[in-house]
């Protein structure tokens, strides 16, 4: 075969073999901790279900919840490593990748979860997606789960019911010193070891959503409530830098607009648990609780509000100011 030939075959097979890898379709491994019925979980599906309407044969999310793969401090590692390449922990998990994102485990910062959205949708909210950019991780959304009550085996009613009990809290300082506030021992502890840890008397309290709270059913081995909202638990759906910038731009950008079509139905269906949840918490029997007055309201802020000054160069006064602008 003269050499012009052999020259041309070499180059039909290596574009062929190119665009071979070009349409190889690009899978999403999404691994997170909660249940499928909650609204992180519920969120999860319908991203996964979006992706496969809008970029079939392009891109395909497998979904892996209730920490089949990995819990929420381990799930940030296998983002770095690729083992999967997208995740939703809650920012108090962060700590190791900035300290901004602690603004988010202020207690008493956000009045109400109008505010919080404020927040996040605004300039302010939106450039802390990238907070975390230079350790290898990159925001892709805010996903809301709700205002944060706490619990224990006694009526948390002022700040001295907390005196001396041991609660858990997810691996942030910002929380740590949250509770030291109050005097209480906080305990760091993965979310799926509470119900146990709760059984058991390992731990007295936590503090949660009510969606979580029920779900994980942990009403069922509390017997006190307390309606504190006293903090936001928010989630933020993450992958790692090098991966989404490995993406073809305009798979980025399709999915960049599906994921903000996710992150609102996700608020959406957190709004609605929220109630629900309590609801279905009430009737249950299985618990009471404690709705503060705002004069008890009150002695918990106060007792607490030490806490932003001390990470206030952490998480930047101008997003403190921000936060509190989008509550008044």
């Amino acid at each position: 075969m003269p050499l012009i030939r052999i020259f041309a075959a070499l180059v039909i097979c290596s574009l062929a073999f190119s665009q071979s890898l070009m349409a190889k379709e690009i899978v999403i491994k999404f691994s997170h901790v909660t249940t499928e019925k909650t609204p992180k979980g519920k969120a999860a599906k319908y991203l996964q279900e979006l992706v496969a309407q809008r970029l079939k044969g392009k891109v395909r999310i497998d979904v892996y919840p209730n920490s089949q793969l990995y819990n929420d401090k381990e799930v940030l590692k296998a983002l770095l490593l690729n083992d999967v390449q997208m995740a939703a922990p809650s920012l108090s998990k962060f700590g190791k990748f900035t300290k901004k994102w602690g603004l988010f485990d202020l207690p008493f910062l956000f009045k109400d979860d109008n505010a919080v959205a404020c927040f996040t949708n605004g300039p302010k909210g939106q450039a802390l997606l990238n907070a975390a950019n230079n350790k290898g991780l990159q925001g892709l959304g805010y996903w809301l789960n709700g205002m944060k009550q706490l619990s224990a085996n006694k009526p948390l009613i002022v700040p001295d019911d907390a005196k001396g009990e041991k609660f858990r809290i997810m691996s942030s300082d910002v929380l740590e010193a949250q509770f030291k506030a109050v005097n209480a021992n906080p305990q760091k502890m993965s979310f799926s070891e509470v119900y146990n840890a709760l059984s058991t008397g390992v731990i007295d309290g936590q503090e949660n959503t009510w969606s979580n709270i029920r779900t994980k059913k942990f009403f069922e081995v509390q017997s006190d409530f307390t309606e504190s909202n006293h903090g936001v638990l928010e989630y933020i759906l993450v992958t790692s830098t090098e991966f989404w910038n490995s993406l073809p731009k305009d798979i980025q950008t399709e999915l960049a607009a599906i994921i903000k079509e996710a992150t609102l139905k996700e608020t959406q269906w957190a709004l609605e648990a929220a109630q629900a949840d309590k609801e279905f918490i009430i009737a249950s029997g299985r618990t009471k609780i404690h709705t503060l007055t705002n004069d008890q309201a009150a002695l918990w802020a106060t007792a607490m509000k030490p806490v932003w000054k001390q990470f206030e160069g952490n998480v930047g006064k101008d997003n403190i100011d921000a936060v509190i602008q989008c509550g008044q």
